[in-house]
């Protein structure tokens, strides 16, 4: 294969492919991810063995048993990717929404209207989801996708996107719509990097080094998700029983994604009562504990945490503990370590909570819930493209209206700048 021409025909097909998408109508592409979703049902079998091959050979190389997770697809989340393919049929279709509209004094009508992006290349490692989440999304929101998914999955990437291009096809939308780069040759991501004449948006998702390396590579606008250092902080208004529940599924529910909590704060306050029973379920849960030298003195067993600790995304069942004075210093301390993911404060106090909101500098913030909701099927979007940790374009979970752009349309009846 020449991998330099692979990607820059794939790239090519992609932008000849925005024109129809752009006016297709809304209709032909909930179409289109419908049957996608039925196709996807119907070849479960088929793609479960794609991806058995690709988990055997993700264990033989040493892959770890968090990226094994989220490499492997059960038949539940076949039917979790199904479902989602079908909720983003069923959201409203953002292409053509008028954002604003207002009328000058000399008359002219202007509009602000939502228009696709173009063609956004998605660059991901181990989660096979990523294929059909993106790839829905992008087709909704009129944009054609070039995909180049990580080498650990690229049977499981294949078979997946081959459904989703031909159910674009039966739409009669045109097939590259969707398209996968279909070698793991690391040459085709920075050949894909350099086509910015066919290419809007590049969106890698994966660890901070890949996609520090892509954003330094790219000739192309890079949306960044970052490393999701979540925190959650156990305020001295707290309830206990509540925190406990909460910071447990934070931490143990999922540990191996973004949105899972890597640094537990606890008010003084409430350090005593909560930590000892706190951390002995973490514990036995097979979590692995590093704490301030105050937690410490409060439990047993507890290794010290290094400075390079609280900045960590492990994930993994490894968690770092530390033990805060006051509302301030949780606030001043997620806004230091963080990296401006989801942080979410336990507390009753009302006014605690409205500043944490206020104050704490991140894409989510929560007030007595989990930081693992931050996805865009939880937030309602059907799926995500990633969660943005931007502050410009988008911020957060990226659904269907952070794949838009926007034109100004202008109506007037002869008027003349003097």
């Amino acid at each position: 294969m020449d991998v330099r021409q692979t990607v820059i025909d794939l790239c090519k097909a992609a932008r000849a492919a925005t024109r129809p998408l752009a006016t297709a109508s809304t209709d032909a592409k909930n179409r289109c991810l419908k049957d996608a979703a039925t196709r996807l049902r119907a070849q479960c079998a088929q793609v479960s063995e794609a991806n058995r091959h690709d988990v055997e050979r993700g264990r033989a190389g040493g892959l770890s048993a968090a990226l094994l997770d989220r490499l492997t697809l059960t038949e539940a989340r076949v039917d979790a990717m199904a479902k989602g393919l079908e909720e983003v049929a069923d959201l409203p279709d953002p292409v053509g929404e008028t954002m604003a509209r207002w009328r000058r004094p000399n008359g002219l009508e202007i509009g602000q209207v939502r228009i696709p992006l173009g063609v956004v290349g998605i660059i991901y490692e181990s989660r096979p989801n990523v294929t059909a989440d993106a790839a829905a999304l992008c087709l909704k929101a009129g944009n054609a996708v070039i995909l180049k998914g990580g080498s650990e999955a690229i049977r499981s990437n294949a078979a997946i996107a081959k459904i989703l291009s031909d159910a674009a096809a039966g739409a009669g939308l045109p097939a590259a719509a969707i398209q996968l780069i279909p070698t793991t040759d690391r040459e085709a991501v920075q050949v894909l990097l350099k086509q910015s004449q066919y290419v809007d948006v590049i969106v890698p998702r994966g660890g901070e080094s890949l996609i520090r390396a892509i954003t330094e590579a790219s000739s192309i606008p890079v949306i960044q998700h970052y490393a999701g250092v979540c925190h959650t902080y156990v305020d001295e208004q707290a309830d206990l029983r509540m925190a406990e529940e909460i910071c447990f599924n934070a931490k143990v529910q999922r540990p191996g994604v973004c949105n899972a909590m890597e640094n537990m704060l606890v008010h003084a306050a409430v350090a005593p009562a909560f930590l000892p029973s706190m951390l002995k379920r973490f514990g036995d849960a097979q979590v692995e504990l590093r704490g301030c030298a105050r937690t410490r003195a409060l439990v047993s067993g507890v290794l010290p945490a290094s400075e390079d600790d609280w900045r960590t995304e492990y994930l993994d069942l490894i968690l770092a503990v530390k033990v805060v004075d006051s509302l301030d210093e949780a606030i001043q301390f997620i806004n230091t370590h963080g990296t401006g993911h989801s942080d979410a404060i336990v507390t009753k106090h009302y006014d605690h909570a409205r500043r944490f909101q206020n104050e704490v500098d991140s894409a989510a913030v929560y007030v007595n819930a989990s930081t693992r909701f931050t996805d865009g099927y939880e937030f309602g979007f059907g799926a995500e493209v990633g969660i943005s940790t931007n502050r410009l374009h988008a911020r957060g979970p990226m659904g269907l209206r952070e794949l838009t752009t926007y034109k100004y349309v202008i109506s007037g009846n002869g008027q003349i700048r003097e």
